[in-house]
């Protein structure tokens, strides 16, 4: 027995060593029992954390991108408003060199006049000479001027239809770049045309097999032996080929043309049946249904709350999916590890236990068989030695009997015997005398 004070009251009290080792046991169970769910609901935060933060940086990638092209954007636009100008400021400095060129030759010609008008003496010819050399340079510097103004236009014009055209092109590009956003926006996917879904999801995969899956197993799930079955089952094995994680793919697509729509939620329950069926860990299902739900578009949907380890993306997420929920198991790893050693450890004590529960149960039944062996052969030694005192007592009174009967011999002689029988007193008489005479 052994003596246990109460630590709320301080009472002591006696318990028998059977029962304390129960209430161990069970103490270990309850600790133990605590430490999985502690560590488990660890794990499950660590990839809800993970999650989140990949949602986050997905879409502050997003969120940059689209920054960035506003930026090439406004600064495309300033090299054209700048372009504007230098072309506003260029144009301007030719009409006035132009505009001073003209007055500089308005006033040659009026100073021409004037020598004209005081030179009255020269001949009408020297001074129609004059005014036709006069107006022939001023012809010709009109005309340069004016070549010199068209090819400075030209120039403009050919700077400017380069401009518009690099503009435009940026324009195009812009426009392209606005275009793909929306559509990954509106559906977070381009339509693949000329494969289904599983086979780009398919191809995607084995793109990568080589430097990033190693020791993974993807492979279209083939066994309706359970009457259902997902598309494709993902396993990731270590080194000592212990599986890491495994995910139950399903891939739903539907034509943009089609005149039923199908909702993600149809599919949930089928899919965590067959991801029980099949022994997985998670259930991810890579979905283009709802194009518009901005739910959907957000990202890695969780949907944990409608089923457990559940997921549902789009097919850009399907890579990055793999690599987080692998990435997470493998941080559960070690918790996994020591849960089975610990899970080893509580089974040997266990089997330990229990192996010397059964030899004690073993060698109690035998103690119990050969006691009551013990018991009747008791029993019938008892017996026998009731036998054996009642045979005592009668040979005791045989023996009684006897010497009585030898004490009553030895008292008889020939006397009393002939005492009253004179017949048989003659007899022994006669005989008497008869060895007395031989003799």
């Amino acid at each position: 027995m052994k003596d246990i004070k109460c630590p709320s009251c301080g009472k002591t009290f006696r318990i028998d060593p059977s029962s304390f080792e129960e209430i161990l046991l069970q103490i270990k169970d309850e600790e133990f029992n605590k430490q999985i769910k502690e560590r488990l609901l660890l794990a499950e935060e660590d990839n809800k954390k993970s999650l989140k933060i990949l949602r986050r940086e997905m879409e502050m990638q997003l969120i940059e991108n689209k920054r960035s092209k506003e930026i090439e954007i406004k600064a495309l636009e300033s090299k054209l408003n700048i372009a504007e100008e230098k072309k506003k400021n260029a144009l301007n400095d030719l009409t006035n060199q132009a505009t001073n060129k003209i007055n500089s030759l308005n006033n040659e010609l009026n100073k021409l006049k004037d020598e004209i008008k005081n030179q009255s003496l020269i001949s009408e010819l020297s001074l129609k000479n004059k005014v036709n050399e006069a107006v022939t340079k001023l012809e010709k510097e009109n005309s340069a001027l004016t070549t010199s103004i068209e090819k400075m236009r030209l120039e403009q014009s050919i700077n400017e239809k380069l401009i518009e055209e690099k503009f435009k092109s940026k324009i195009s590009e812009r426009d392209l770049t606005i275009q793909e956003l929306r559509e990954m926006k509106s559906r977070l996917s381009t339509k693949m045309v000329g494969e289904t879904l599983e086979i780009h999801c398919e191809n995607q995969f084995n793109l990568n097999r080589a430097t990033a899956f190693k020791n993974s197993y993807f492979e279209k799930d083939n066994d309706v032996s359970s009457g259902s079955k997902g598309d494709y089952i993902f396993r990731e094995f270590d080194e000592n080929k212990v599986e890491i994680v495994s995910i139950m793919f399903e891939m739903k697509n539907e034509s943009l043309n089609g005149s039923t729509k199908r909702k993600n939620e149809d599919f949930l329950r089928e899919l965590d049946k067959d991801r029980n069926q099949k022994s997985c860990e998670y259930a991810v299902l890579v979905s283009l249904l709802e194009p518009n739900s901005e739910l959907y578009n957000a990202g890695i949907v969780d949907v944990s709350h409608r089923f457990p380890k559940m997921y549902v993306i789009r097919p850009q997420f399907f890579l990055p999916i793999i690599s987080l929920l692998r990435n997470a198991s493998m941080e559960t790893l070690k918790y996994k590890s020591q849960i089975d050693l610990m899970k080893r450890e509580n089974y040997d004590i266990t089997n330990f236990e229990n192996t010397l529960e059964q030899f004690k149960n073993a060698v109690g039944k035998n103690v119990s068989l050969a006691q009551d062996r013990f018991n009747d052969a008791i029993l019938e030694i008892d017996k026998s030695i009731t036998h054996l005192q009642k045979t005592k007592e009668a040979l005791i009174l045989s023996k009684k009997h006897l010497l009585s009967a030898d004490s009553k011999s030895q008292d008889l002689t020939v006397k009393k015997l002939t005492r009253n029988n004179p017949t048989m007193k003659k007899k022994f008489n006669d005989l008497n005398s008869f060895e007395d005479e031989v003799a």
